[in-house]
């Protein structure tokens, strides 16, 4: 079985940062986004992967240098975007007549997707997809399923959901889904919809429908980016692999190799990539700080700082930011202000 990654999308919701580095190369956790993808089929035993890629994607790509232990990563180009079933029609010939498993790669899975690959493979299902309930399901596709867990139905973004059950960003196929995808006409929007293709494959075969374990992140927003990086951030094994010099480090924290941190307050989970410098800062819950960034007399906290950013000399508290690679921010010399009050009842106080 193989494993196949749509990643050729221009990522439009995430501008600017997607400007100059494509969505799945943005770093949520210090990690970027299609790592996760790639480590849970990995961790699912799917060792062969292949990535759809736009030629900015693949030059991205190929520049990071992407390398993840264990697997074989292929690059199949996709020339225009015009849907996921699209993206899959692409990779007939890389597939070579094998069953996979289709992962979104702004996608992220708190259980991973074994249990789906498991399901496809012990099975006698022509497909597998995820699902979760929603409260918003006409932002989504969205299936029916019977007694017995099949998928009834299937709509995208219908006006009047059946049900709540949304499809998450995993499926897993039989080959034979391309023969459908080989006959599919375009939505109204113009694109190949999976949900049009799951629909044919359900007319010759059946597909199974499994709820979701554990949180499901699409991070095609920058609430939704900074909300999962808060979600793995919890999960982080605390440890200090760099220099901590007259600091207090509360909670759950992650300093990488290179790291130096000095004068400064750091509340978890909160992750401080490998050669990162911090002096005179506060670093607050569900920060993560990228490699190599700097930060000077700043205060920061549910954040994503990517690689390489400078900070420094701010009057007020960052919240909520999304900082690219190598960005600057820069202020006045002064050092943020700090008041810490103890006021008797009816107290006033004015703060200029």
């Amino acid at each position: 079985m193989k494993g196949l990654i749509p990643a050729a999308g221009l990522g439009t919701r995430l501008r600017p940062l997607t400007y100059t580095l494509p969505k799945p190369l943005l770093n949520v956790a210090n990690k970027p986004i299609i790592q996760y993808a790639i480590e849970d089929l990995r961790n699912a035993g799917i060792t062969e992967i292949g990535i759809i890629v736009s030629d900015f994607v693949r030059a991205a790509l190929e520049k990071e240098g992407l390398e993840v232990e264990g697997v074989n990563i292929s690059f199949i180009n996709q020339k225009e975007q015009l849907g996921i079933a699209h993206a899959v029609k692409q990779a007939a010939e890389w597939l070579a007549g094998e069953d996979f498993c289709l992962y979104l790669s702004d996608n992220l899975f708190e259980e991973g997707v074994s249990s789906y690959v498991n399901s496809f493979l012990q099975g006698d299902v022509d497909g597998v997809i995820a699902l979760i309930q929603v409260s918003n399901p006409k932002e989504f596709g969205v299936a029916v399923l019977d007694s017995q867990g099949k998928v009834q139905k299937i709509l995208e973004k219908p006006q009047n959901p059946p049900s709540n059950l949304a499809v998450a960003g995993v499926y897993c196929f039989k080959n034979k889904i391309l023969e459908v995808i080989e006959n599919l006409n375009p939505s109204a929007r113009g694109e190949y919809e999976i949900t049009d293709a799951i629909s044919g494959l359900m007319k010759i075969g059946s597909v199974r429908g499994l709820e979701v374990q554990g949180w499901w992140k699409d991070t095609g927003r920058h609430d939704d980016l900074l909300d999962a990086n808060r979600l793995l951030l919890e999960r982080i094994e605390p440890i200090s692999k760099g220099q901590v010099e007259n600091s207090r480090l509360f909670g759950r924290i992650r300093i990488e190799a290179g790291a130096v941190v000095k004068n400064s307050t750091i509340i978890g989970p909160a992750l401080i990539g490998a050669g990162a410098q911090l002096e005179n800062v506060y670093i607050g819950p569900f920060t993560s700080i990228g490699d190599n960034a700097q930060l000077r007399s700043v205060e920061v906290e549910f954040s994503v700082i990517q690689d390489e950013a400078k900070l420094e000399d701010l009057p007020v508290r960052l919240q909520e930011c999304l900082i690219g690679r190598k960005a600057v921010v820069k202020g006045s010399s002064k050092v943020p202000r700090v008041h810490r009050l103890v006021l008797s009842d009816a107290s006033v106080v004015e703060l200029g």
